[in-house]
């Protein structure tokens, strides 16, 4: 599986898993923004489960208008391509400055992650 985060981003979703796991309420900034350069879909993610270390929690946007939290299968996006047969990648920019759920909100109301 190609690498869509660095090793200083993975530590920091699977610490963030932890703190889910252990029962703790958190909501933190997002650590690592994925999309499809030739496509509409985006993820924003928060969190590495630590006993299922293929699923991440965060914000996704498939670009149909309905931007949801939820699990997404890293596998399954190291697979993704778009409509040019471009793989998903990491945005090399991207530094959070709110929390997950601004985001969030923010998504619901424009209909796409506009982050």
């Amino acid at each position: 599986m190609p690498a869509l985060f660095t090793a200083a981003q993975r530590h920091r979703l699977l610490a963030n898993g932890r703190r889910s796991a252990a029962g703790e309420e958190i909501d933190p900034r997002p650590v690592v923004k994925l999309f499809l350069p030739d496509g509409q879909a985006t993820w924003l993610l928060t969190e590495l489960d630590p006993t299922e270390l293929t699923r991440a929690f965060g914000l996704c946007d498939l670009g149909l208008g309905a931007p949801e939290l939820g699990y997404v299968d890293l596998v399954e996006l190291a697979r993704l391509r778009g409509c040019q047969r471009l793989p998903v990648e990491r945005d090399r920019h991207f530094v959070a400055n709110q929390p997950l759920s601004a985001y969030a909100s923010a998504a619901r109301t424009a209909g796409k992650i506009t982050a």
